[in-house]
């Protein structure tokens, strides 16, 4: 694990059913990242296509989604750069087939399923992560969950790496799996919108929204003793999108937080050992693994594998 990470959060204006004008701003980000020697360059959720399943066009700009995989992969090598290309939607077909003994429902099941990926600088996929909490039945009548299989630390020139999406962060379950099994850097790619609170929420405050993130993302990071990478979408002013694309670590909270709307940029130096700091200080790694955990129950990540990885 490297001493500094360089890491840059893209916050980039998600056109909708546009992959090719989005690829190619997001191209032009990410050679923006490399020329300012950035180890890792992170994409928000939807990036590609944006979020519209109801439009017939949809599906199948979705079909193209290896397609864009192998040009960031490409890309990766090219600029030496590490690459978490936001999310991608893709049909379930491409994705391996379920475990024997996996239970078959006799409902019409989603036909795509939301990924997000690692690249490495020398454009290999080093893992994937499909998104396990969808939000409400905007989500849930197309796209389908990874459900119950457990999530996965990614071995990575950065360290140990957790993938998380979007709604995934409310769940401080999805994260404690991650950090029990050594998870140093967690990424986050989101499109949030300023629709994820109700009129009712807006009436106590209408930027609710953003105080769900800043909290949650702050929280995360001390209670994790974890660097949290969020790259959201941001847009023209008006519009609907959210932003605060940041880089939490612990102490310090956000190294880079950006604005609520507009497109950009945001850079920051990640110091590891500040994690390390943070561990000694906490102690939350070494609880997690402890036999005697008040809360062992939840742990589905074995105490001996734990303690081998932390």
């Amino acid at each position: 694990m490297p001493p500094f990470c360089k890491i840059a959060v893209i916050q980039l204006y998600v056109k909708p059913l546009k992959p090719a004008d989005n690829f190619a701003r997001a191209v032009k980000f990410i050679r923006e990242a490399a020329a300012q020697a950035c180890h890792l360059a992170v994409l928000p959720e939807f990036h590609l296509t944006n979020w519209i399943p109801t439009d017939p066009r949809f599906a199948s700009l979705c079909d193209d989604w290896e397609t864009y995989l192998h040009r960031y992969q490409a890309l990766a090598k090219e600029c030496n750069i590490c690459i978490v290309p936001g999310s991608i939607v893709r049909p379930v077909s491409a994705s391996p087939p379920a475990a024997a003994g996996t239970p078959v429902s006799d409902k019409a099941e989603p036909s795509l399923e939301n990924v997000t990926f690692f690249i490495s600088n020398s454009g290999e996929i080093l893992g994937s992560y499909v998104k396990k909490n969808l939000w409400g039945p905007t989500e849930r009548a197309y796209l389908r969950s990874s459900g119950d299989s457990p999530h996965q630390v990614i071995s990575t020139p950065l360290g140990p790496v957790g993938l998380l999406v979007c709604w995934d962060l409310a769940f401080p379950e999805a994260w404690r799996e991650l950090v029990s099994q050594g998870a140093k850097i967690i990424i986050v790619p989101t499109l949030w919108t300023r629709s994820g609170a109700s009129e009712a929420g807006h009436r106590q405050n209408p930027s609710a929204p953003s105080l769900f993130l800043d909290s949650i993302l702050t929280a995360r990071t001390f209670e994790n003793t974890c660097a949290v990478v969020f790259a959201n979408a941001g847009g023209p002013p008006g519009r609907n999108y959210c932003g605060l694309s940041q880089i939490n670590i612990p102490y310090a909270g956000p190294l880079v937080r950006l604005g609520t709307s507009a497109e950009g940029m945001g850079v920051a130096t990640v110091d590891m050992a500040v994690l390390e700091d943070a561990e000694e200080n906490y102690a939350i790694r070494s609880d997690l693994t402890d036999p005697s955990w008040h809360y062992s129950h939840t742990r589905r990540v074995p105490v001996e594998l734990a303690k081998g990885r932390l």
